[in-house]
């Protein structure tokens, strides 16, 4: 269920063994025999179980550890799975919050003890969250095949292999593929060694015809000079990706899942691949504000266009501030909010600029923007309350920020479903049964997917998520998702 399809067969898969039939014939119903060893779940004692594994306390994340409870754990590595990693970034920050939190596994057993841990993984690596995911997987070590093999990834694309091939050959319970076993050879720089693994995955039929020429390349680059390039395999996985990069024949990312941005993010990689890695990874969360701030301003754009008008407008912007110019500032925030806009970055840059904005003299068109920037900062409830702004839109908006929405009025359908979720008292009757069974992360997962879905046509589900949320204590994300709802223009 956990798997994703570009993951690299690095490990080899232990094989199957099939006892041999009794000659006596099958034994009668009942007898010691039916017992069935697949039915035990066997767990090492002394490491952690992976669906333990997190790395924010509940201290910093305010959820009760027994949050998964009575939940199945199929039922809750599906629902997941399942979330958007394309929505509001207040939803984004509670799936991150729900992904990395240290919690009890739920009351039912899961006998592999890491469908949950496997399927958090995935959905970062979904995300593009490389470092929290190979955070998440060095806690939960290489012991488990499946979890190195997602860590051997993640270093792959972040150019962290040397230790993990390290720990491939230090630990000999993990079993490598001849593919693996070759490429990690050479990065030790065991040259002949990664030859002769090559020449025996080949006679074992081990190695494709694929994987043969991609490997005799990357061994051997000398031997294909002014050869034609290889065929880009149409869905790499990091592991082909890295050699076809090590060859001199490196595969775009822009059509790849979003992880694989982050090989654009080194510093061998040109500035514009860099700024638009950022700048994807950045919708998701996966890198900060100020990461995406460091890129914009490294140097001055060569060219105009795409990412070259961001840049020019951030650094305007910059300039602007820098210089206390009034009348610079009146043009270079309204354009720099236009082009973020058009990006999906909107709350990354309120999260630059927003407190800078403050105090400052500004036009109408300014102020409005400031003010907007302001509730999609996590000053929200600040600027809602010494903000004197007084349009009908205006004074909703700040009801929300601080939750006090009695007397209110909506301006529109969308203002009524937010202000409805608000004035709910209690769970809506769609998620209650999943609270009376103990379920509460179920429920909370739940209403994400509602939350997102209503954003999109639903108002009501759009209400009933807004009222679990408040329902089950998480007020500041209630809030936070009911401002960008209304001030975020999303098209699905």
């Amino acid at each position: 269920m956990s798997a994703i399809n570009w993951l690299s067969d690095s490990i080899t898969r232990p094989a199957v063994v099939v006892a041999p039939s009794d000659p006596a014939g099958p034994a009668e119903p009942g007898t010691a025999t039916d017992a069935s060893v697949a039915s035990v779940s066997v767990l090492p004692l002394g490491q952690p179980v992976p669906n333990a594994v997190g790395i924010l306390p509940v201290s910093v994340t305010g959820l009760p550890r027994d949050l998964w409870g009575a939940a199945r754990p199929e039922d809750l590595a599906r629902n997941i799975l399942a979330e958007r990693a394309d929505m509001l970034p207040a939803m984004q920050g509670l799936l991150y919050t729900l992904l990395l939190a240290e919690l009890d596994p739920p009351a039912e057993p899961d006998p592999t003890g890491s469908a949950i841990f496997l399927a958090r993984v995935d959905k970062l690596l979904e995300m593009g969250a490389l470092d929290q995911a190979a955070a998440l997987l060095e806690r939960a070590g290489p012991e488990n095949p499946e979890v190195f093999r997602r860590w051997f990834d993640v270093a792959l694309l972040m150019g962290h292999e040397d230790q993990l091939c390290e720990i491939m050959r230090a630990t000999p319970d993990l079993s490598p593929t001849f593919t693996a076993r070759a490429f990690c050879l050479a990065r030790g720089s065991d040259w002949n060694a990664a030859a002769l693994t090559l020449e025996t995955g080949r006679a074992l039929g081990f190695i494709n015809d694929q994987e043969d020429a991609l490997l005799a390349r990357f061994l051997e680059p000398e031997l294909s000079e002014g050869a034609l390039p290889l065929p880009r395999p149409d869905q790499p996985t990091p592991l082909i990706f890295r050699m076809f990069e090590a060859i001199g024949e490196a595969i775009p990312t822009a059509g790849l899942p979003l992880a694989f941005a982050h090989s654009d993010l080194r510093g061998n990689k040109g500035w514009k691949a860099r700024i638009e890695a950022g700048e994807r990874l950045a919708r998701t969360g996966a890198v900060s504000a100020n990461q995406l701030l460091g890129l914009y301003s490294e140097r001055r754009p060569a060219a105009s266009g795409g990412v070259w008008d961001r840049v020019a407008a951030i650094q305007a912007l910059d300039a602007a501030l820098e210089a206390g110019n009034a009348r610079d500032l009146a043009r270079a925030l309204p354009r720099a909010w236009e082009l973020m806009e058009e990006s999906e970055l909107e709350v990354p840059f309120a999260n630059l600029y927003s407190a800078t904005l403050r105090g400052r003299s500004l036009d109408e068109t300014g102020a409005r923007i400031a003010f907007h920037l302001g509730l999609l900062s996590a000053d929200y409830e600040q600027v809602a309350v010494t903000s004197a702004r007084s349009g009908a839109e205006d004074v909703a908006l700040k009801a929300v920020a601080t939750g006090r929405v009695a007397g209110i009025s909506a301006p529109d359908p969308r203002y009524r479903a937010v202000l409805d979720g608000f004035t709910a008292t209690g769970a809506p009757a769609r998620l209650r049964s999943l609270l009376a069974e103990d379920r509460l992360g179920e429920a909370i997962l739940r209403a994400m997917s509602l939350f997102t879905t209503g954003t999109r046509g639903d108002l009501d589900e759009v209400s009933d998520a807004l009222a679990l949320f408040r329902a089950v204590g998480l007020e500041e994300t209630a809030r936070r998702a009911a401002l960008e709802y209304l001030l975020l223009e999303r098209r699905g």
